[in-house]
């Protein structure tokens, strides 16, 4: 494991690329030698930088949860990040497109618990169990780190992703409510159109074949490090649509179905 004041190093210099909005190194470039774990305790320093500048953890994502997906970075399992309180809009908003630097959209489901939960051996009955709802949500993708070096052309590896907080830069919730236990879950879908035209659709079972196995799957990962996701958190599942680019004034409606939709633009 690399040591605490080189993750903090590079957790500033993504800090500094989300203040200034210029892209920084590929942390892979820079430290190929880098594993996952040398990622996670980087993007562990860059939480550490942003509550001490008064930024609060309010909710936490789940990535990469397709095979597809997980192929294209070469790995076996998610990743996940965190959501802090600044980055959150709700149905109905105006999101200001300067405050990204690369913006991108994702439809997912998110689960708020209504107790804490915590692995090992965490199920997706317990998943259910301990959910207080499940709303519509959107994740906001971004990237401080470059997409693309531009010495080598090389892309970005799962280091730099994990690292840059697995991307997430804002979630975009919807107004509804649903029960766990309501809602055939691995069967919801939703079309995403952007500016009335469908740019992307899907269904919930793309995600590790039940939305609930990435939330299992994170209380394992957190509870091996003794951590416990608590009481009145908010999950974002993970993706059951490809990443789709965002520009500047497209207006969005992710439409759930009988699950309502999330309307929202950028300006």
């Amino acid at each position: 494991m690399i040591d605490a004041q080189l993750a903090t190093e590079l957790a500033q210099r993504i800090a500094d690329a989300e203040r200034t909005r210029i892209p920084t190194k590929q942390i892979s470039q820079l430290h190929p030698e880098f594993t996952i774990d040398d990622a996670y305790a980087v993007q562990q320093a860059g939480v550490r930088l942003a509550e001490s500048a008064g930024r609060v953890v309010r909710a936490r994502k789940i990535g990469l949860t397709s095979k597809v997906m997980q192929d294209v970075v070469g790995i076996t399992e998610p990743d996940h990040g965190v959501i802090y309180d600044d980055m959150f809009y709700a149905h109905g908003d105006t999101i200001p497109f300067d405050r990204f630097i690369a913006p991108r959209l994702e439809v997912e489901l998110a689960f708020v618990l209504g107790r804490d939960l915590a692995g090992p051996g965490c199920t997706i009955d317990d998943v259910l169990d301990a959910t207080e709802y499940v709303t519509p949500a959107i994740e906001i993708l971004d990237a401080r780190i470059q997409m693309k070096d531009p010495e080598s052309g090389s892309g970005r590896t799962i280091v730099d992703t994990v690292s840059d907080n697995a991307a997430d830069a804002g979630i975009v919730v919807g107004d509804q409510r649903f029960g766990a236990r309501e809602l055939d879950l691995p069967w919801v879908c939703a079309v995403l159109r952007r500016n009335g035209v469908i740019e992307e659709s899907g269904v919930a079972a793309a995600v590790l074949d039940h939305p609930a196995t990435g939330v299992a799957w994170l209380a394992d990962r957190l509870g091996a490090r003794g951590v416990t996701l608590r009481a009145g958190e908010l999950l974002l599942a993970g993706s059951f649509t490809r990443p789709i680019w965002v520009a500047r004034g497209d207006d969005y409606v992710a439409d759930y179905g009988p699950l309502g939709i999330v309307q929202f633009r950028f300006e």
